[in-house]
């Protein structure tokens, strides 16, 4: 294999990551991840030598899924079902952190799609605002209202407020709201 196929081979863990967290479908995230990669591979000649292949590749993932997205809305959503699960139907309530990235991703799931885009590739890839806003078509300020405004989201629905005293020492940590706990929130909110 070449350097540019190699290349595009190693940004395959990432761009899973990233379609599994947007579509929340191991099935069809992988599928969405090799149409990207297949329309990479046909459209390779537009590509030009130099420039940041991450950001292409997340480009052409985000317009596959976008034009997922309104395919659905044009044929209306099918559920399918074989009875078996990739993952387990019954785990332990007493594992703590499994609830709350539970309740993250019910929550995430609440946001706006344009939302849950910014915080995913920020948070959970660390592309940099440029990146996103360029990948997205969008200018960085949008990025980061839209990043703002999803986080904000996220707090209400989680139940977490900034950590006002410590902003001094640890900017940006989170604390649970002690008055309302992020099931019922969520609960409240209409999760899915």
């Amino acid at each position: 294999m070449t350097d540019i196929y190699q290349r595009i081979e190693a940004e395959i863990p990432v761009l899973r990551r990233y379609a599994r967290a947007l579509i929340r479908n191991l099935t069809d995230a992988d599928d969405l991840v090799q149409e990207c990669v297949a329309r990479a591979l046909t459209k390779l000649h537009l590509w030009r030598e130099g420039s940041n292949l991450r950001s292409w590749l997340f480009t052409i993932l985000h317009n596959q899924y976008v034009d997922h997205v309104r395919r659905s809305i044009r044929s209306g959503t099918t559920v399918e079902f074989d009875g078996a699960t990739d993952l387990p139907l019954r785990l332990p309530a007493t594992q703590e952190k499994r609830l709350e990235l539970r309740d993250l991703d019910r929550a995430l799931g609440l946001l706006t799609a344009e939302q849950r885009m910014v915080i995913l590739l920020v948070g959970l890839e660390g592309m940099p605002y440029s990146d996103i806003g360029t990948m997205l078509g969008i200018p960085v300020g949008t990025v980061r209202s839209r990043l703002s405004r999803g986080r904000a989201a996220l707090r209400g629905l989680m139940g977490v407020e900034p950590d006002r005293c410590d902003d001094v020492v640890a900017p940006g940590i989170l604390r649970r709201a002690p008055s309302v706990g992020a099931g019922r929130q969520l609960a409240a909110a209409g999760t899915r």
